[in-house]
């Protein structure tokens, strides 16, 4: 990989910015020395926290997103926002990615109407990595288009597998529809249009439904659903974790037995959490825009900005977007 790429890095989005992108920045920028960085956002208060280094500049945005905010409102009205201004740098062709932990809703509509959807793309999707028992699955939509047709179902599942195996490295990926039951009878009509459009297709390895208990136990590599139902499924999914470790922490304070014990099942508990730990897995991509726009967590600090800024540099150079222009297209 000689040619150098080049990010622009929202620095002033999520609850840790700037000083937890700043130091992403930096880190990411020691881990690969074939990409430059550009942040986005108030320059005083980036240059306040940040590390110099001779691949990382600034472009100064005096203002800021609110996620409150009603998100095409103020990706049209703040025009000199850190995540428009990225995104802007996208659309010129200035930056082949951008990155931001900002708002979710901000980040979708940014990526509609400065980036611009790629063509044959009717609606973007909004992937996430999902760790199950024994890998790693891809689910999309979880939050950019809650309203779908079959169609855009479909364009989800031809996004999904090809993320999948060239992001990912799943050889042959499994792509299935996320349904109320494995019988072919199941879903609503949008579920069932999508299952007849996605069987005959042949480019996809099509594996027929799966439930929403299967997911954690990795039944499917790209599971395919609307942003609403893939938004309360990944919510929900997170809700547990957190729920999980409270629980376990509540019990280790009010247990002397329980806190014995847990001096033996420490390394264990700390590989389990690390298998679930969102800060490994990268950020979100939205797929079907003309750019490599990655979701960051809105909590992440410097390692979950390193893995975002990773996945948009893997995207670019693995040609993410020409691949799903060409499958499109055919």
């Amino acid at each position: 990989m000689s040619k150098t790429i080049t990010i622009a890095l929202d620095a002033m989005g999520g609850d840790n910015a700037p000083s937890e992108i700043c130091k992403g920045a930096f880190e990411a920028c020691e881990k690969f020395d074939d990409i430059e960085i550009i942040l986005t956002g108030d320059k005083n208060k980036i240059k306040s926290c940040l590390k110099e280094h001779p691949r990382i500049k600034i472009e100064h945005a005096d203002e800021v997103i609110d996620p409150d905010e009603h998100p095409a409102n103020a990706i049209r009205k703040k025009k000199n926002s850190s995540l428009r201004v990225a995104m802007e740098m996208v659309r010129r062709g200035d930056a082949q990615g951008c990155v931001s932990a900002g708002s979710t809703g901000a980040i979708v509509a940014g990526g509609v109407l400065v980036v611009g959807r790629l063509p044959g793309i009717d609606r973007p999707a909004l992937g996430v990595p999902i760790p199950s028992i024994n890998k790693i699955s891809f689910m999309l939509d979880v939050g950019a288009t809650v309203r779908c047709k079959p169609e855009n179902l479909l364009q989800f599942a031809l996004m999904g597998s090809i993320y999948s195996h060239k992001i990912l490295g799943v050889q042959n990926p499994d792509v299935r529809l996320l349904s109320n039951g494995t019988e072919e009878i199941k879903g609503d009509d949008t579920v069932l249009g999508a299952r007849e459009l996605i069987e005959n297709k042949n480019s996809l390895n099509f594996g027929g439904y799966v439930e929403g208990n299967d997911v954690i136990f990795g039944k499917a590599d790209v599971i395919v659903c609307d942003g609403f139902n893939g938004n309360i499924a990944l919510k929900l999914g997170e809700g547990i974790m957190q729920a999980l470790k409270k629980l376990l922490t509540d019990e280790v304070k009010n247990s002397f037995m329980a806190k014995a014990g847990m001096l033996l099942m420490a390394p264990v508990v700390k590989k389990l959490w690390a298998r679930f730990n969102y800060e490994q897995y990268g950020g979100s991509p939205l797929l079907g825009v003309n750019g490599a726009v990655i979701k960051a967590h809105g909590r992440s600090k410097s390692p979950a900005i390193l893995s975002a800024v990773s996945v948009a540099r893997n995207f670019i150079y693995e040609k993410g977007n020409e691949l799903i222009s060409q499958e499109i297209e055919r």
